[in-house]
């Protein structure tokens, strides 16, 4: 591991020399370029830094064991267990820290949610699934827009859209992917019977133009009244817009804007995130057949969480996590639950790779 680490801290103090070159100053690309390298191995190089200190005042203290004086013998015996447990520590976040990255953590995230199994229950919790994710996102500080939205019958929504914006959006939530499953008495239900309901979450990186080219003459592009709530203007103009991708049947609509360019474009970075998820999919199969009962499936098949409310109990089921106080999880709350994820995952990961077998991204 320190082999490695010390080649990263070479390849690091390389880069930072390279900020420093006339010749890459100019070229506004190639400054880009190994800026963002560097910034993506900045935490670890300094997480390598930190506990090469401590392996070094570690070595220090140990050699005062053997010292005359009683005084430093005494200091070292004290100092030794803080110190064996600091580098421990250190040596296990080293090992997360160099994990292969995920290419698209950084990226900003498409949010489908889909009422699914249940009736009208299942439209109304998907609305709470979206308003606890709406509130996480305002709690992370990022930026989130509604592109489109169905509602139900009798309140809630049939699907919705969501595009969030920020600082590693998608590292976050990419384990959200799948059916939540809720298990409670509905608000219509006389006999105070527990039903159970189902919605799916997706979430998918938003693609960059330069990771999917789509060719003009493969959309089809409609245009229509937008429906549901909204301004006088935005129901009684031309500007809700559905794109269909005619190679793979893909339908996407965006209604939410007055502007039908602006619709356009939004249903454009829809479009354009579902190809990307179709050819991630793809590529992933085809390195690792494995991998998608091993580390984070992301399949919207996949039952991954249960939200039982008469026992106001949350469990995750694939980690094996059952937490509780589910208001304040519906309230945004569910930091911990995700981040138990993440952990479990990087820990899944870590143990490929040290094992020897197939790795995964974390």
């Amino acid at each position: 591991m320190i082999d490695k680490l010390e080649e990263v801290e070479r390849k690091f103090e390389r880069l930072t020399a390279d900020l420093s070159n006339p010749d890459i100053i100019s070229d506004t690309a190639k400054l880009q370029r190994v800026s963002k390298e560097r910034a993506g191995l900045e935490k670890l190089v300094e997480a390598f830094r930190a506990y090469r200190k401590v392996l070094a005042d570690l070595k220090e203290v140990e050699a005062w064991l053997g010292s005359s004086d009683p005084d430093e013998k005494a200091y070292a015996r004290e100092s030794l267990p803080g110190l064996k447990a600091q580098r421990d520590e250190m040596e296990a976040a080293l090992k997360i820290l160099l994990l292969p990255k995920d290419p698209n953590d950084d990226k900003n995230v498409i949010l489908e949610i889909r009422a699914g199994a249940g009736g009208d229950e299942a439209g109304l919790f998907a609305e709470e699934v979206m308003q606890m994710y709406l509130r996480y996102a305002e709690r992370k500080g990022w930026k989130a827009d509604i592109l489109d939205m169905s509602p139900g019958s009798v309140g809630g929504v049939k699907d919705v859209t969501i595009t969030l914006s920020g600082d590693g959006v998608y590292s976050h939530l990419k384990y959200e992917s799948g059916v939540h499953r809720v298990q409670r008495v509905p608000a219509t239900e006389a006999q105070g019977r527990i039903h159970t309901s189902t919605i799916t979450v997706s979430v998918m990186p938003e693609a960059e133009d330069v990771d999917i080219k789509i060719n003009p003459a493969d959309v089809e592009m409609q245009v229509m009244r937008s429906t549901g709530s909204g301004g006088q203007s935005v129901n009684t103009t031309d500007s809700a817009v559905r794109l269909i991708h005619k190679p793979s049947g893909i339908v996407v609509k965006c209604q939410q804007e007055k502007s039908q360019t602006k619709n356009r474009a939004m249903a454009e970075r829809m479009l354009r995130a579902k190809l990307y998820e179709i050819e991630q999919e793809r590529i992933r199969n085809e390195r690792d057949s494995m991998r998608r009962g091993q580390v984070g499936t992301g399949d919207r098949s996949e039952k991954i969480r249960t939200y039982n409310f008469p026992q106001d109990r949350l469990t995750d089921h694939r980690i094996g996590l059952t937490v509780h106080n589910l208001p304040a999880i519906m309230g945004g709350g569910v930091e911990d639950v995700i981040t138990a994820c993440r952990t479990h995952y990087q820990a899944e990961a870590l143990k490929q790779q040290m094992g020897g077998g197939p790795g995964a991204s974390a």
